[in-house]
C-alpha cells in the first residue's frame, strides 16, 4: 500500500474538533454553598420520594442520596406536617456533617406553609415555584408574590419550573387563540412550547418587579418528550441568561428513563445549555433512589463536563472470549472503586481521573490497556494464558496462572497509592 501524494493530503478536508460547545454564560446562583450557573460546572440534584413529614426516613434518604454525589436534594413540602419536619431534617442532616441544600418543592399552597412555617422558611435553601398552580385567577398573583417575598426576605433562591402537565391554562387559551387568528397558524404543539416559555420568563419578569434579584432565580421548562424538551430549552437559552435547571418531568422506568434523559440532556448540553441537572428516573418498587444520580453523574462525565469516579473500561465480550473473568474482574475492580470513593476523595483526591482498562482477548486489548492508566489484556478463547499488564502506556509485567485476576487487583491498589495517596503528594511538594 502507497501513502497518499502531499497533494492528495491538501485535498482533505480540515479536521473536525470534537468535544463540547462553549457553554452558555448565564447569571449565577448561590443555592447555598453551590454555585448554580454562572461559569460553575454543572451541578447534579435529584429528589427524594419518602413522605417528608418521616423525619427519619427523610434523612436517610438524604443522606443516601448526598453520599451518592447529589449536589442539591429537593424534597416535598405539601402540608403543615411536612413544613413543621423541614428544620429537624436540616438539624440531623448537619449533625451527620451533611451541608447538602435543601429544596422546597412547592405547589398550591406554599405561600401559606412559607408563612406559617418560617423556620420551614429559613431552613431552605431554594423554593420551587410552579407558576402553572401557584394560585388561579385572582389569587395567582398574590400568592406567587407571597412566596417570592419571602424568599426575598430569608434570601433564598427561587427556581421558576413551568411545567408541561400543569400548564398556566390562562396563558395558553390566550396564546391559542391569537394563534388562530393569525394569517398563519402554527400548530398546537408549537403554541404549547411557547406558553412553556413564556410562563418561565413572565414570572422570571414578576419575581424580579417585586425585589427577588436575578442572581437568585433559577427556570426549568419540563416536559417528558425529548425532542419537545430540546426545542423548549434551546428556546429558553436564546431569550434570557437565567439559570437552567435541565430534566425531563417523567424520564421513565429502568433503560427507558435512562436513555432518554441521556438523549435529551446529552444534546443540550453539547450545545452548551444547562446549568444543573436531574435524571428524574421512576425506581422499581424498593429500588435504590440513588440511581439517579449516578446516571446524572454518568452522562456529565462520559460527555467530558466533569469527572466523578474512576473509569474502568471493559471490552463487550464476543466469540473470542468464552471467559468470564475479565467480565468479573471489570465488575470487581468497578464496585471497589464505588465503595472506596467515599473515602478516597478525602485520602486520595484526584482519584477521579483515573482509568483501568480489563480486555478479554489479544485483539483490542493491548491498545486499549495501553490508552489507559492501568490495564490488563486477558487471554481469549485459544490464546497463551498470559495476561500482560500495561501502566502509564508501557508493558510493566505479564501475569499468569490462577491468581491473575488477584494479582491485578493488587497493581491497581498499589498504583492508586503511588500516583494518588499521601506518600506520592509528599514527595511532589
Amino acid at each position: 500500500m502507497t501513502s497518499p501524494s502531499p497533494d492528495a493530503m491538501s485535498c482533505l478536508p480540515p479536521p473536525v474538533t470534537s468535544g463540547p460547545a462553549d457553554r452558555k454564560r448565564t447569571v449565577g446562583v448561590r443555592v447555598g454553598p453551590v454555585l448554580v450557573g454562572g461559569g460553575a460546572p454543572v451541578v447534579v440534584q435529584s429528589m427524594t420520594n419518602t413522605d417528608t413529614a418521616d423525619i427519619d426516613s427523610t434523612v436517610a434518604q438524604v443522606a443516601a442520596l448526598a453520599r451518592a454525589g447529589s449536589e442539591i436534594v429537593r424534597i416535598t413540602v405539601d402540608r403543615d406536617e411536612a413544613a413543621a419536619a423541614v428544620p429537624h431534617i436540616k438539624d440531623k442532616l448537619l449533625k451527620r456533617g451533611i451541608a447538602v441544600p435543601l429544596v422546597g418543592d412547592f405547589h398550591y399552597i406554599g405561600h401559606t406553609l412559607l408563612a406559617n412555617h418560617p423556620a420551614c422558611a429559613e431552613a431552605l435553601d431554594k423554593y420551587r415555584i410552579n407558576p402553572g398552580n401557584v394560585g388561579f385567577k385572582d389569587k395567582k398573583d398574590r400568592q406567587f408574590s407571597a412566596i417570592v417575598e419571602m424568599a426575598i426576605r430569608h434570601g433564598k433562591a427561587v427556581r421558576i419550573g413551568a411545567n408541561w402537565g400543569s400548564l398556566d391554562q390562562e396563558l395558553l387559551t390566550h396564546l391559542m387563540d391569537v394563534n388562530a387568528a393569525s394569517a398563519a397558524p402554527l400548530d398546537a404543539r408549537a403554541v404549547t412550547r411557547e406558553a412553556m416559555v413564556q410562563s418561565a420568563l413572565l414570572s422570571a419578569e414578576r419575581a424580579e418587579e417585586i425585589g427577588l434579584a436575578r442572581d437568585r432565580i433559577i427556570l426549568s421548562a419540563k416536559v417528558s418528550a425529548v425532542q419537545e424538551l430540546i426545542a423548549v430549552y434551546r428556546m429558553l437559552a436564546a431569550r434570557s441568561d437565567y439559570a437552567l435547571h435541565l430534566g425531563l418531568t417523567e424520564a421513565g422506568m429502568g433503560s427507558k428513563g435512562i436513555v432518554a434523559s441521556s438523549a435529551a440532556m446529552g444534546i443540550l448540553l453539547q450545545d452548551g445549555i444547562g446549568d444543573t441537572i436531574r435524571v428524574s428516573l421512576t425506581p422499581e418498587p424498593g429500588g435504590d433512589r440513588t440511581l439517579e444520580v449516578k446516571v446524572a453523574q454518568e452522562i456529565l462525565q462520559t460527555m467530558g463536563f466533569r469527572t466523578f469516579v474512576p473509569l474502568v473500561a471493559a471490552c463487550p465480550g464476543c466469540g473470542r472470549t468464552t471467559s468470564t473473568v475479565f467480565q468479573e474482574l471489570a465488575r470487581d475492580i468497578q464496585d471497589w472503586i464505588n465503595v472506596s470513593m467515599p473515602e478516597w476523595r478525602k485520602t486520595h483526591p484526584g482519584v477521579e481521573v483515573l482509568n483501568v482498562a480489563v480486555m478479554g482477548c489479544i485483539v483490542n486489548g493491548p491498545g486499549e490497556s495501553k490508552h489507559a492508566d492501568i490495564g490488563i489484556s486477558l487471554p481469549g478463547t485459544g490464546e497463551t494464558p498470559a495476561a500482560p499488564v500495561f501502566i502509564d502506556g508501557r508493558k510493566a509485567v505479564t501475569l499468569r496462572g490462577p491468581t491473575i485476576a488477584a494479582e491485578f487487583k493488587t497493581l491497581v491498589q498499589d498504583y492508586i497509592e503511588g500516583r494518588f495517596g499521601k506518600g506520592a503528594r509528599n514527595a511532589a511538594e
